[in-house]
């Protein structure tokens, strides 16, 4: 599995700065899918009663949790006058994780009350990019009914694996009105062991040889939870390039480690180009995770300076 963790990308536990004094924030409750999601919601310090404000939603990569973003993006942004959303996605941080039957037999009968008691088991740090958005989209309809949110301005941002799920979500949810996308991978390439590895573990996973918690040796070294690659390898944002209509920003490290930016970063920028959609393309000095270092100051401005022009 060595050669997988190339492909791998995190935003866990970075360091960041600590919670802003001005912006407002509290805790939320989103439910998705039946389950609930732990958030933070941010507001701006000028903001008066009954008015409303463009909003931010931020989706962190791999297995990140909010609490990376509570430090180092939301209060920057609430300050800069924007509503902004973080949340940890199912099974990972404080949010619940999915419940499922541990007996492989049938359900039994439920009572009078459609009721039913059973052993089961939660599903925790599973990285599964369907789950993933559908939690981005219960997010989205959480933020967008917000009283204190303009739902004709939401921005979407999302870093590493969540890069390529603002593209996804652009394509495919028109509630959002504006996209950055930083150091995000595409879909562009998989290393060639991924593709027998994401076959053979649908084919277990659909006749019942493995459960909703992939086996532990598909874990990639150095890296929280256990990756979908059954799902992982088929996902590919860069194909939904087509159907983005919005503004999008798109921010690449210039000696990015984990992937190839020219089929990822690089070509989503063009075939948005070639469609007419503003985009823009910058490249930060240094690495991949210099973007939560070094390069944080800059490229976080860089997608406030977007969100305020585009929402």
């Amino acid at each position: 599995m060595k050669v997988l963790a190339l492909a791998v990308l995190v935003v866990a536990g970075l360091a960041g700065p600590a919670f802003g004094a001005d912006p407002a924030h509290r805790p939320v409750t989103i439910w998705s899918e039946g389950s609930r999601l732990s958030g933070d919601l941010w507001l701006p310090p000028e903001l008066e009663q009954g008015e409303r404000a463009p909003a931010i939603l931020l989706t962190h990569g791999w297995g990140g949790v909010k609490a990376h973003l509570n430090r180092a993006y939301a209060p920057q942004m609430a300050a800069e006058g924007f509503v902004v959303l973080t949340f940890d996605y199912r099974g990972w941080g404080e949010s619940d994780g999915r419940i499922v039957a541990v007996s492989r037999d049938r359900l039994p009968e439920p009572g009078p009350d459609g009721t039913m008691t059973l052993a089961v088991r939660e599903v925790r740090e599973v990285v599964d990019p369907v789950a993933q958005i559908e939690d981005i989209t219960n997010a989205i309809a959480y933020l967008a009914y917000d009283p204190s949110v303009d739902p004709e301005r939401i921005g979407i941002w999302g870093s590493s694996y969540s890069g390529g799920h603002v593209i996804t979500m652009a394509a495919l949810d028109d509630r959002i009105s504006a996209v950055v996308s930083q150091v995000g991978q595409q879909g562009g390439e998989w290393p060639e062991e991924a593709g027998p590895l994401a076959a053979e573990r649908a084919a277990q996973r659909a006749r019942g040889e493995v459960g909703m918690v992939p086996p532990a040796e598909d874990a990639a070294p150095g890296l929280r939870g256990l990756p979908e690659w059954s799902r992982m390898v088929r996902y590919k944002p860069l194909a939904l390039a087509g159907f983005v209509d919005v503004p999008t920003l798109i921010i690449d490290a210039a000696d990015e480690e984990l992937f190839d930016r020219r089929k990822n970063g690089e070509a989503l920028h063009a075939a948005l180009k070639a469609r007419g959609v503003e985009t823009a393309y910058e490249v930060f000095p240094g690495r991949h995770y210099d973007i939560y270092s070094n390069q944080l100051g800059p490229a976080r401005a860089a997608a406030i300076a977007w969100f305020k022009k585009h929402l």
